[in-house]
């Protein structure tokens, strides 16, 4: 745990700085995190649980502030400090284990899950018996639609902390906006401030909401989501959405990053990892594809979720850290947007197209 100033107390003008004992137990946050300061008229920030050890992985906590930092090359650094998740999305529960076991061994130390996924407990299990101490695992997870509600997501906290096996989880957030019963999900969000107010998540925040959802949220919430996830690629980049939570101070996060959706669904795209403009800009670094596209997430500031059950593609995917785009090659990236969705559009879903039963623990 950080050291803090009671409440209500500051050192006066005059008063001198006084000397921090050492504490070989405590871990020094890095210089780049910083409070998040919310901008939004009416909102506050909001108090996070410092129970614990925060988790030396990637993007840090201050109160509900998730940050993403720029980061040395040195391999011992990148390990607590990437800003490199790893998704489990659509990965089957008898492969989820060696996966995420994979991750670890790595050097992951972020691990995203989700309700809907079905494997939380197949998660669970393999943090738990990865070595990995659990202080260092930096674990998110998500509420599907059919829990929104107030006393619903309440108890999906306990449903996912149960199959994870968890008392505290680092992130919750919210699966997706429902736009025809938004009611209902300002009534979820309601209920992770107060998980966050009683120190049983580290942090809260959204995933896929657009800029009319994120707007309706801020009026209404008390705490600034610490992030939105959402579709990020090449091919599709949701700049206005990307845009409206830097102003907000929430940090975008990138699912599909390397445009998996692309390639692992019907649809009008053409193979990211077959790109051209990408192809040669791998080429110049010796680097895969996958590796340039993940870098051009890190050098523009988002966090990013890449999934896989291949161990070397595993690995593959976390080698980001010895290479530097040049500003004419992320202008290049940049430029392959084509505005065209993989996922399904935020409008279309509905509890009638989308909504399914969360098992119990």
């Amino acid at each position: 745990m950080y050291p803090r100033r009671r409440p209500g107390t500051r050192r006066g003008v005059h008063q001198a700085r006084q000397p921090r004992r050492p504490c070989r137990h405590r871990r020094r946050l890095p210089r780049q995190v910083r409070p998040l300061r919310t901008r939004h008229r009416g909102l506050r920030r909001g108090r996070g649980s410092a129970r614990g050890h925060p988790p030396p992985a990637p993007p840090e906590l201050r109160g509900n502030a998730f940050h993403v930092h720029r980061f040395a090359a040195d391999a011992e650094q990148r390990r607590h400090d990437s800003p490199i998740g790893f998704g489990v999305f659509q990965t089957p529960p008898d492969e989820t284990r060696d996966a995420v076991q994979a991750a670890l061994s790595t050097g992951y130390r972020h691990i995203d899950t989700a309700a809907a996924y079905g494997n939380e407990r197949e998660v669970g299990e393999a943090i738990a018996t990865s070595g990995v101490d659990r202080s260092e695992v930096f674990l998110e997870t998500k509420i599907w639609i059919s829990d929104y509600g107030y006393d619903e997501t309440l108890h999906a906290f306990d449903k996912s902390a149960r199959k994870l096996g968890v008392d505290q989880i680092d992130l919750l957030i919210l699966h997706q906006a429902l736009p025809s019963e938004f009611d209902k999900t300002l009534d979820a969000y309601r209920a992770l401030e107060k998980l966050l107010a009683d120190g049983k998540v580290r942090a809260i925040g959204v995933s896929n909401f657009m800029v009319e959802h994120l707007t309706r949220l801020l009026d209404t919430a008390t705490v600034v989501p610490s992030v939105n996830q959402i579709e990020v690629h090449p091919y599709f980049q949701q700049r206005e959405v990307q845009a409206f939570g830097a102003q907000h101070g929430i940090v975008s996060q990138a699912w599909s990053p390397i445009g998996g959706i692309t390639f692992y669904r019907d649809g009008e795209h053409t193979s990211t990892l077959q790109d051209p403009v990408i192809g040669e800009i791998a080429t110049a670094h010796g680097k895969a594809p996958a590796q340039v596209m993940l870098r051009w997430h890190l050098q523009q500031g988002r966090s990013a979720i890449p999934k896989s059950t291949k161990p070397a593609r595993i690995a593959e995917n976390f080698d980001v850290f010895d290479f530097e785009l040049t500003g004419e090659q992320l202008a290049a990236i940049d430029a392959l947007d084509t505005g065209k969705r993989g996922g399904p559009e935020p409008e279309a879903i509905t509890l009638e197209s989308f909504g399914r039963d969360i098992p119990e623990a």
